[in-house]
């Protein structure tokens, strides 16, 4: 008998000498060891000199596809409420992703209030956001706080120390392989959950095995991202337009920023073709050193008619999009995740697919409005042209970006706007 099995039998023993009861309210740092425990306990041995990693009696409250930051967080925010959790994921961490790496001051609230710890010297902080067109820019400080610009890597080893702390269980290198609405299929085996949750990304899977495909008012664009080892010029995240792509500048580190560019097409999104048309960003980083691998990606704006059916409820990129020029898909996630441990808690998913569409809506309408301004490269002049010489509309338009300006206040700028571009 391998060393794994004597750990599996010495474990389904001790399971069956420890009373099964229901397991609710237990704190976050020491969690309640007894059969239900167990259910989403994990083992770990040598076998063939690789980490093993295997589930007793494959039971658990939550389990997780994916475990990104916006299945992480949900895991952490259920945990919090006393259940038991499970991540799998069939990647190894810290995982990268082609993003901005800048967060608003709402994302970082969020990030506060899952108890994930960002030390002061982590990343570097920005007031604000700049947008810069060829003849004219504007800048506009946050209405609270600051932005925080953090390697994307950093972010995702701080999070999920955070849910170890916790006690979340995680699968790494574990694929997802099936589901039915008992529960999922990994390694061979299947795992029993009261809820299964989707964070798989725009791909997802669970997506498409809970029959909540296909989504509506999609679009689709392309995203390359470097990093250049320069220091940030600027105190605030950098929107670059071009004729046919955008970038966004954020700086990481006090020698590093990270930089996005964004288009219609595969072509227009690459380094050499669209700084080509952003004159500005091109001398900045004339001479700068790349600091590891160019990566690339695709983003979407698009929703979803259901997030949820039964047992089953989408979080992230999987329950639908906002294209990465808003930089709001973190703090569009976290808050999906606090409403959806609620309704875990509260016992039904109907609540979590009305305070989603909810969610959804101001993302949504910025990302609409930024894309259709990189498509119209006349009016996109005229409307920085006029943010510059009223400096105030853009403040409102940036304060209602980040959730502290209401619809009516939105559409007061626009009148106002309105009649900038009249005059002008």
């Amino acid at each position: 008998m391998s060393r794994l099995d004597c750990l599996q039998l010495r474990c389904n023993l001790l399971a069956r000498l420890i009373p099964a009861k229901a397991h609710r309210g237990a704190p976050c740092r020491h969690p309640s060891i007894h059969a239900g425990t167990y259910a989403a306990f994990m083992v770990r041995a040598q076998c063939d000199g690789k980490r093993a990693v295997t589930l007793m009696n494959d039971r658990t409250d939550v389990f997780v596809v994916g475990g990104g930051p916006s299945g992480l967080a949900l895991a952490i925010a259920a945990r919090l409420k006393g259940m038991n959790v499970v991540v799998a994921d069939g990647a190894a961490p810290p995982i990268d992703k082609t993003c901005g790496e800048g967060m608003m001051p709402e994302t970082q609230a969020a990030l506060r209030s899952l108890g994930v710890q960002i030390d002061p010297c982590d990343g570097i902080r920005f007031k604000g956001m700049r947008f810069v067109q060829e003849g004219a820019s504007v800048c506009a400080n946050f209405p609270q706080g600051q932005g925080l610009g953090l390697a994307r890597p950093l972010l995702h080893e701080k999070i999920i120390a955070r849910a170890e702390e916790c006690g979340v269980q995680l699968l790494w290198k574990t694929p997802v392989t099936g589901m039915d609405t008992e529960g999922v299929q990994a390694r061979g085996r299947n795992i029993r959950a009261r809820w299964i949750v989707g964070a798989d990304g725009l791909g997802s899977r669970v997506r498409r095995w809970g029959g909540l495909e296909p989504a509506h008012g999609s679009t689709l664009r392309f995203a390359n991202r470097r990093h250049y080892r320069i220091a940030p010029w600027a105190d605030c995240v950098e929107i670059h337009w071009g004729e046919r792509a955008q970038a966004y500048v954020t700086p990481v580190a006090p020698n590093e920023v990270s930089v996005v560019i964004i288009g219609e097409r595969s072509k227009d999104a690459e380094f050499h073709n669209a700084l080509e048309t952003l004159p500005e960003l091109r001398l900045r980083l004339q001479g700068a050193e790349l600091n590891g691998s160019e990566r690339g990606a695709v983003t979407s704006s698009r929703s979803l008619k259901d997030v949820q059916r039964g047992n089953v409820a989408l979080l992230g990129d999987a329950s639908g999009s906002v294209d990465a020029i808003t930089g709001e898909g973190l703090r569009l996630a976290f808050r999906q995740a606090f409403a959806l441990a609620d309704a875990m808690e509260a016992g039904s998913l109907e609540k979590y697919q009305r305070e989603h569409r909810e969610l959804q809506k101001r993302p949504l309408l910025m990302a609409k409005l930024m894309v259709h301004l990189g498509g119209h490269r006349l009016l996109r002049r005229r409307v920085i042209q006029s943010f510059a010489r009223k400096p105030e509309l853009f403040r409102k338009l940036l304060s209602f970006h980040v959730g502290e300006g209401t619809p009516a206040e939105l559409l007061s700028t626009g009148a106002a706007l309105g009649w900038q571009l009249l005059a002008a």
